[in-house]
């Protein structure tokens, strides 16, 4: 196991001391588990959260990469969704449009199951590679078969070039630990290509830290970005930033930038001046947590004295974090719900709970279903209307 991290990752200001602390956390939570007792067993870890005085950036000084695990059993897609399916295809065609890649090339960083490299070459990129340990080829679409590449690897082990005219790298830079080493290979990776454009997506963390969002800290996530962070470090690292925005009902930030051959400081944008925000919100992170974490404990026992039935709607990292949170209330939750077809029948990390596909709802019959992204609600509350099933239906 790897000591303490004595200095930021990302601009090696040195640490100060954590906000945030938790134990006994599940190290992965996306791996599938075939079994209720290596559920009940699975790994875990340690996180002491550190917020950096020099360039905002957050971090789990406790992380170690040797117990975590990516590989094709990793199941993170978020692709059965119509609503996120909705957002990536409108991202995916407005980069596209923006950035004139219309007969490009694109190369993606941790590109999971393929979705949304498959909606840019369906917008038009003329080809494109996706790299990713995840990465399962035959779940590709077979109308963008012959204009992608899938390589089951790490980058940049496995892709050291990204000889492309765009590289997208999306919800991966948070599982990253040393981010200021590996941006820097990032830009190497691309060489004189000065032209090519860099997109990245990934969590924002001021949403985060302001709602006591204790079901979005996780083992995998490992670094923790706002706006300001982020800009920070892509100018550190050989970049100039040319975009800097939320989206997903401000869930995500999305920042857009070129190589730069000098250091290019550029114009802040409005969003990046979060520093003294961000202490503040750190500041009362802990506290926020406590009030979050109490109030769902008393809503299932609430629901479990009345003589109900609880579930959860979402058996991805914040499911897990959600549950794993909650202790022995956790108990009181009959199931976790999913509609992704390759969750069924697993196992949650930790708490072992049975994922189970929406229609099992009706034999469950449940008086309260908790979604865990408040962003699904309203196609969530249409599959339970379509299923006939009447529960209050609640959202972290």
């Amino acid at each position: 196991m790897t000591g303490p991290s004595t200095s930021c990752p990302a601009c090696a200001t040195p640490a100060v001391e954590p906000f945030y602390r938790r134990s006994g956390i599940p190290v992965n939570s996306c791996l599938l588990v075939t079994d209720r007792d290596s559920a009940l067993g699975f790994p875990t870890g340690d996180l002491a959260l550190v917020l950096c005085p020099g360039c905002g950036f957050v971090w789990n000084q406790l992380f170690d990469p040797a117990l975590t695990s990516y590989s094709p059993d990793y199941e993170e897609t978020q692709g059965f969704s119509a609503r996120f399916q909705q957002f990536i295809t409108e991202l995916a065609t407005d980069w596209l449009q923006r950035y004139d890649l219309v007969g490009r090339r694109v190369a993606e960083i941790g590109c999971g199951k393929g979705e949304f490299l498959v909606e840019m070459v369906r917008a038009g990129a003329a080809s494109g590679v996706g790299i990713d340990p995840g990465v399962h080829p035959e779940r590709v679409p077979e109308d963008v078969r012959d204009r992608t590449e899938w390589i089951a690897g790490f980058f940049p082990e496995d892709l050291p070039d990204l000889d492309a005219d765009a590289v997208v790298c999306r919800h991966t830079l948070e599982h990253i630990a040393p981010v200021g080493e590996w941006m820097r290979q990032v830009r190497a990776a691309i060489g004189e290509r000065t032209d090519t454009i860099v997109l990245f997506e990934l969590p924002d963390t001021r949403r985060v830290l302001d709602e006591g969002a204790f079901w979005d800290v996780y083992y995998e996530h490992c670094s923790y970005f706002t706006a300001g962070s982020l800009a920070r470090l892509f100018r550190a690292t050989g970049f100039e930033v040319v975009g800097l925005s939320r989206a997903y009902d401000d869930q995500y930030l999305l920042i857009e930038a070129r190589p730069a051959t000098v250091p290019v400081p550029g114009e802040p944008f409005d969003i990046e001046d979060d520093q003294a925000e961000l202490a503040a919100s750190t500041a009362r992170f802990a506290a926020a947590h406590a009030e979050m974490l109490d109030h769902w404990r008393s809503r299932s026992r609430e629901v479990a004295a009345a003589g109900g039935r609880s579930v959860i709607w979402g058996s991805g990292s914040k499911g897990v974090a959600f549950l794993s949170a909650l202790g022995a209330d956790g108990a009181l939750v009959d199931a976790a719900v999913d509609i992704n077809p390759y969750k069924h029948d697993r196992y949650m990390a930790g708490t072992g709970h049975l994922i189970v596909p929406p229609a099992t709802l009706k034999e469950i019959r449940p008086e309260l279903v908790v979604a865990m992204n408040e962003t699904y609600l309203g196609e969530i509350g249409r599959d339970l209307s379509a299923l006939g099933v009447d529960a209050q239906l609640e959202a972290l």
